[in-house]
């Protein structure tokens, strides 16, 4: 009894640590005064004021998504890849293809930041942001799809070629859908890191070019009065983003359930 309740406890704890910040963040988004700490009336002031971020919303989103499906894409031709390579080759990609993943993002950084100088090319563009998430995150799209690559039957992709399939149609139409669910998986992991990224996008971005973690931090840490004006305007935004997070959650798992309980 004893060993359940300090479990309980201890679980309790975590959860408290994790998300007290949120909630926290969350009641005072509909704080009429801009300080944490100082309840100044409820208002819906800084989510009617959302729209003097649109930009820096607009470039956060458009960045995740397109370079996102372009990570999916190039990882799941590399994952297909790799996963029917043979021999000392195959392994050498599938060991390659995971160092970017434990690599730090610095290191990533700063090692595009090399390349684009040694190319020649400004290593401060929108081409350059781009190349940059999605070094970032096709690996993770790779890591995504390989686990379902291996769950399918092989033989299905050998009989679709001995039923008269060019090994292009053979890979659309019986591949592809048996990996759908990593692809899947990997799409929205591709997203959620490109909106999550700080250090590629300060390190490549334009001068001028904002998303939401260059913005929350510009705001934070500048201490003129256009900066932290925002301030509680990136509150209200990020209530949003949570609360549309916790549905696409909840969704999620009602959908996984339903599933179970059909078998």
């Amino acid at each position: 009894m004893i060993k359940k309740v300090v479990s309980f406890l201890y679980i309790l704890l975590i959860l408290a640590f994790i998300y007290i910040p949120i909630f926290l963040l969350i009641v005072y988004s509909f704080n009429e005064g801009k300080t944490i700490g100082v309840w100044e009336g409820f208002s819906f002031k800084w989510y009617e004021k959302l729209g003097s971020i649109k930009d820096v919303v607009i470039n956060t989103f458009s960045l995740a998504i397109i370079s996102a499906i372009i990570a999916t894409v190039l990882g799941t031709l590399g994952a297909i890849g790799i996963f029917y390579s043979k021999g000392k080759f195959g392994k050498f990609v599938n060991v390659g293809s995971q160092i970017p993943v434990v690599n730090s993002e610095v290191v990533t950084a700063c090692a595009l930041v090399m390349l684009f100088v040694l190319l020649g090319a400004s290593n401060r563009s929108i081409f350059g942001l781009y190349v940059g998430h999605i070094v970032l995150t096709t690996p993770f799209v790779v890591l995504s799809v390989i686990p379902k690559l291996k769950q399918m039957d092989s033989s299905l992709y050998e009989a679709a070629l001995d039923l008269g399939d060019t090994p292009f149609q053979a890979l659309w139409k019986v591949v592809i859908p048996q990996i759908l669910p990593g692809v899947f998986t990997g799409f929205m992991l591709a997203i959620t890191l490109s909106l999550d990224d700080y250090i590629i996008t300060a390190t490549l971005s334009p001068l001028g070019y904002d998303t939401i973690s260059t913005a929350v931090y510009k705001s934070i840490a500048l201490t003129t009065a256009q900066a932290s004006k925002n301030v509680p305007t990136y509150r209200a935004l990020t209530t949003i983003i949570f609360v549309i997070t916790v549905v696409i959650v909840i969704l999620m798992n009602l959908r996984s359930n339903k599933k179970t309980n059909r078998k």
